[in-house]
């Protein structure tokens, strides 16, 4: 079984090839939860912002309903 090297903690370790994969796709795994969780923040704090200054946030059905189509 071939060995592969991780960083973890600042220190490498050689580990076995499954396991630096595992650590790889934890990794990953966690870089997109935190990425999802900032882009949802900022689409609702964006929401949240334009409510509070009193702006009209139209559907495109409602944009349609007030055009008369």
């Amino acid at each position: 079984m071939s060995k592969q090297v991780i960083t973890a903690g600042g220190e490498e370790h050689l580990v076995r090839e499954d396991t630096a994969k595992s650590y790889r796709g934890v990794q990953w795994a966690l870089l997109s939860l935190a990425a999802f969780v900032i882009i949802a923040a900022i689409l609702f704090f964006g929401g949240f912002l334009t409510a509070l200054t009193g702006r009209s946030v139209d559907s495109p059905a409602q944009i349609e309903r007030q055009s008369g189509r």
